[in-house]
């Protein structure tokens, strides 16, 4: 008989987190990815990280170069352009993760789940969640279509009009449109209440997005949205209103929605732009939880829940609002895959209604382990 213990601890999960890409939110996803790592428990999480360069080359790292992804300098990190190739693939019932070394695939490491941090195009469009479908690996996050649609801000709006949800007046119109026959697509907008916001259809973090109160000046804000995409939007602006998100989770026991949080800009005229998102010393207050009649905070709990189903998310989402002086609620937009960096307000909203950074990332990861691609 041996005189050594049998363990009885419960194999560690092993984890891909899959971050950078080739978005204008590279290092957002970048930073994102870092925070997350620092926060898994590593006696139940093993991670195994994929960087993706800008250039879209993927990379192997290692937990110890993830975590080291900070903003430094007021600057955001990426993904190192040197390194050795990643390659993610099925070996009978099971993935895989290796290093390439010219032919040879060196050090496979079975993957259990994967966590994309990726935000922007190719990281949460639906993409890379029909190559994690097709390779049969549960992942974190909305699937193929609520990914697709909640991404294209357009198809969003068309969901959820469709499930009588209540949003903004806006028009949209792609790069071919806008330079076959710019005064159509300028007439529309006419049609709106300045100020109005142009952006990029399906961009994130605020990136390539324009506040304008002159008409003269929408050419210019469309030519920078089309920038970073190739369909425009432009939504009118909501006068008078408070912005409030809110967090949905999913769980064993169904969805929960978290207290709201408010965003309170300090400088008139100024919006939560990428800055305001992510560098501190932007004038901006995220207060959590938001201020607002018990009500109100039911209502926009209750318009989470119901944008969260009508666009078919799973796992996680954050359900964007405004709330009117009279205590309407309308949906600005709900982000399937929220930053997860210290100053975004997933966490902290989160954290407001009781679920830790820690604890969070372990429900989304148990939430995924959960539910096995659909094939399988």
């Amino acid at each position: 008989m041996s005189d050594h213990p049998v363990s009885t601890a419960a194999p560690r999960v092993t984890v891909a987190l899959v971050f950078g890409g080739v978005s204008t939110e590279h290092g957002v996803s970048c930073l994102t990815a870092g925070n997350v790592v620092r926060a898994l428990d590593a006696g139940r999480y093993e991670v195994v990280g994929i960087g993706i360069t800008r250039d879209g080359r993927w990379l192997r790292l290692t937990p110890e170069q993830v975590a080291g992804l900070q903003t430094r300098d007021g600057r955001l990190p990426s993904v190192p352009e040197e390194g050795t190739d990643a390659l993610l693939y099925r070996d009978g019932d099971t993935v895989l993760l290796a290093g390439r070394d010219g032919t040879t695939l060196v050090d496979p490491v079975p993957v259990d789940v994967a966590f994309a941090l990726l935000h922007g195009s190719y990281g949460e469009d639906g993409t890379i969640q029909g190559q994690f479908e097709m390779l049969g690996l549960p992942y974190v996050g909305s699937g193929v279509a609520a990914s697709a649609n909640a991404m294209d801000k357009e198809r969003m709006k068309q969901v959820l009009s469709a499930g009588a949800l209540p949003v903004g007046p806006y028009t949209a119109f792609t790069r071919q449109q806008w330079d076959a026959d710019p005064a159509a697509c300028l007439d529309a907008v006419a049609t709106l209440r300045f100020p109005v916001y142009v952006k990029p259809c399906s961009g994130g973090s605020s990136i390539g997005i324009t506040r304008v109160t002159d008409p003269d000046a929408v050419t210019a804000a469309v030519e920078e949205a089309f920038r970073h995409d190739t369909k425009c939007m432009v939504e009118q602006g909501v006068a008078d209103v408070r912005e409030v998100e809110c967090g949905v989770l999913e769980g064993p026991d169904g969805l929960r929605t978290s207290v709201p949080g408010e965003i309170v800009m300090h400088t008139e005229g100024k919006f939560y732009d990428f800055d305001a998102k992510y560098l501190p010393e932007e004038q901006v207050t995220l207060a959590v939880p938001a201020d607002l009649d018990e009500e109100v905070v039911a209502r926009v709990q209750e318009v989470a829940v119901r944008t969260f189903e009508a666009v078919g998310a799973a796992g996680l989402a954050r359900v964007d609002t405004f709330v009117t002086t009279d205590g309407r609620v309308l949906v600005n937009e709900i982000n399937t895959m929220p930053g997860f960096t210290e100053h975004s307000m997933y966490p902290q909203v989160w954290a407001a209604s009781g679920v830790d950074y820690p604890m969070l990332v372990d429900q989304l990861l148990q939430q995924a382990l959960r539910r096995r691609p659909t094939w399988r």
